[in-house]
C-alpha cells in the first residue's frame, strides 16, 4: 500500500433496511468519533438513505460514497459506489455486470453463509472482492472460509461491520491504498477511492463482534422474518417448501 490507507466500513445499514435501526446521522457521528474516513450505507434493495448519507458525509469530516446491499437471485451483493439502485432478483452475473456499468464495485458479503443469504460458493465467478471479514458472523470459521476463497480465486479481500446499530460501525473495515494525502477525508476524492476498490488494492481489518449480540441479531432477524412470512400470501407451508426445494 502506498501512504495512508483510506480506512472504510463499506457495509452499513440504516432504518430504512427491514432489520435496520439507526438514522443516518447517528452513524455518521459514530464513524467521525471513532476515526474512520467514511462508511457506505448499504440498505437492503434501498438506497434513498444512502444518498442522504454521503451527501451529509463532509459534515463529519468524512469521505461520502453511496452503496446498497442488493438481493441478486443467488444472495446477497454490495454495490459499492452507485447513484441508483441494481433490480433486485437477477442471476448473480448479470448484477456485477450492472454494478460496473454504473461506475461501482461489485463485492459478495458473507458468502456461503445461506442463512444469511449469502452467494454459494459454485455461484461466484466474477467479482470485484469478496467480504472475508464480516463482523457479524458468529463463528470465525465462516470468515475463514471467505478468506481461502478469496486467496485461491485471487479476490481482493473487503471487510465490514454490517452493523445495524451505530456502535457497531468499525467493527470491521477496508483499508483501499491511496497514493494523496488523507489529512482531511472528506476532501479525499471519492471517485479516485473507488477506482482503488476496483483495482483490489484493499485489505480487512477488525474483529468480530461479540457472539452475544450477533445471536441478537439472528434472533430479531428470525423474528421479523417470521411475521413477513406469515402476512405474506405463501404462507408459513409455501416458505417452507420453497426452502426444501433449494436445499436449505
Amino acid at each position: 500500500m502506498v501512504g495512508r490507507p483510506v480506512r472504510l466500513d463499506p457495509h452499513v445499514h440504516t432504518r430504512d433496511s427491514y432489520d435496520g435501526h439507526e438514522p443516518v446521522e447517528l452513524l455518521l457521528e459514530h464513524a467521525s468519533e471513532i476515526g474512520l474516513d467514511g462508511i457506505v450505507v448499504t440498505d437492503h434493495d434501498a438506497i434513498d438513505a444512502s444518498l442522504h448519507a454521503a451527501e451529509l458525509a463532509p459534515d463529519y469530516g468524512l469521505l461520502g460514497i453511496p452503496g446498497v446491499e442488493v438481493s441478486t437471485a443467488a444472495g446477497h451483493l454490495l454495490a459499492l459506489g452507485v447513484e441508483e439502485c441494481p433490480a433486485s432478483g437477477r442471476p448473480l452475473d448479470e448484477t456485477v455486470d450492472e454494478v460496473e456499468a454504473l461506475g461501482g464495485a461489485a463485492v459478495v458479503p458473507h458468502p456461503f453463509q445461506r442463512s444469511r443469504h449469502g452467494v454459494p460458493k459454485r455461484v461466484i465467478l466474477d467479482c470485484d472482492g469478496v467480504e472475508t471479514l464480516n463482523a457479524c458472523s458468529v463463528l470465525d470459521v465462516r470468515n475463514e472460509q471467505a478468506r481461502r476463497f478469496a486467496t485461491e480465486r485471487g479476490y481482493p479481500r473487503f471487510g465490514g461491520s454490517d452493523a445495524h446499530v451505530a456502535s457497531e460501525v468499525g467493527r470491521a473495515y477496508t483499508e483501499v491504498a491511496f497514493p494523496g494525502p488523507v489529512d482531511d477525508p472528506a476532501t479525499v476524492d471519492a471517485a479516485a477511492v473507488l477506482a482503488t476498490l476496483r483495482r483490489g488494492e484493499t485489505r480487512a481489518g477488525g474483529r468480530r463482534s461479540r457472539r452475544s449480540r450477533s445471536i441478537r441479531k439472528y434472533a430479531w432477524n428470525a423474528r421479523v422474518k417470521s411475521v413477513s412470512i406469515a402476512k405474506s400470501p405463501v404462507g408459513v407451508a409455501g416458505t417452507a417448501a420453497s426452502l426444501l426445494g433449494r436445499g436449505e
